[in-house]
């Protein structure tokens, strides 16, 4: 794969913010807007942010245009994405890939804007990032440092060394791929359609609100395709929030490691949570005594 490297964001560029998800709630979007203004930048919202749909941010073809017009405009430098919840998937044929990569930039989003990653990253080879999003994590009285370090740090294209926290390895070793993964069960929605990277992939996961029982099945669905069984290397897991039962849990990891005999470290900061890291999706990274290492994934 011929991977597509976005500009780095720099102070006085445009970020746009658009919202392919859920809906959204827009005291909290300007709420964000004016935060990334005191950070020096200029930002442009969407011309649907404000729309409705049930649980969607508007229709499909509503999400969908100021997704490509975003991508289109020339002054955005970056996209960030609102929030998640669910609806990105239903974009997925309503995308001008061939726009994209004609005109590739940041993109940012985690939870539901997974759908959105691992095409990008298929269909055009564009490295995205998987991390803070704007009504979700830019939209509080008092942000958290951790995250907005992490968000500003690797958009400006910094070297990313990423050590776990309280982790558990189940099977030490090391890996060297292209960083691919997300949140679990949003990219399990993609099996079905051509998703799965053709290159070796360090995978990481994580999620919330999901009984142990479903994690197996998520990832028994992956495993059944050919070709992400041959080109998994290693799993960095991140948090897996409010799990049903902890023994149960490391039990599937641990027969899951024996039988692909690879590396599998839990406690990576990639998160559902108020603490997280954004890191560049597609990028090649290493994984060796537990650090996880990626740069040059900018220019």
């Amino acid at each position: 794969m011929n991977l597509i490297k976005p500009n780095k964001l720099q102070i006085g560029d445009t970020i746009g913010i658009i919202a392919p998800a859920g809906v959204v709630d827009t005291e909290k979007i300007y709420k964000a807007k004016n935060y990334f203004e005191s950070c020096g930048y200029k930002v442009k919202l969407g011309s649907n942010i404000d729309k409705c749909q049930n649980y969607l941010a508007g229709t499909d073809e509503e999400r969908a245009y100021d997704l490509n017009c975003a991508f289109a405009d020339s002054e955005i430098k970056a996209i960030i994405c609102a929030r998640g919840g669910y609806g990105s998937i239903r974009l997925l044929n309503k995308i001008d890939f061939d726009l994209i990569k004609k005109n590739p930039k940041i993109l940012c989003g985690y939870s539901d804007i997974t759908a959105l990653n691992a095409l990008l990253l298929k269909k055009c080879g564009l490295i995205t990032f998987s991390g803070a999003m704007a009504q979700s994590d830019f939209a509080f009285q008092k942000i958290d440092t951790f995250t907005s370090d992490s968000f500003f740090n690797t958009l400006r294209g910094k070297e990313i060394n990423l050590s776990p926290q309280n982790s558990v390895t189940y099977l030490s070793g090391n890996a060297k791929g292209i960083l691919f993964g997300g949140n679990l069960s949003t990219l399990t929605c993609l099996c079905g359609i051509d998703f799965i990277p053709d290159e070796d992939f360090i995978f990481f996961a994580e999620d919330l609100n999901e009984p142990v029982y479903k994690i197996d099945r998520y990832y028994s669905q992956l495993l059944n395709i050919k070709q992400f069984k041959q080109n998994i290397k290693a799993i960095i897991l991140g948090d897996f929030l409010d799990i049903d039962d902890k023994d149960y849990f490391d039990d599937f990891f641990n027969n899951l490691a024996r039988e692909l005999n690879i590396p599998i470290i839990s406690g990576f900061p990639i998160s559902h949570g108020i603490k997280k890291v954004t890191v560049p999706y597609g990028a090649t990274a290493t994984l060796e005594n537990s650090l996880l290492k990626i740069d040059n994934f900018m220019v």
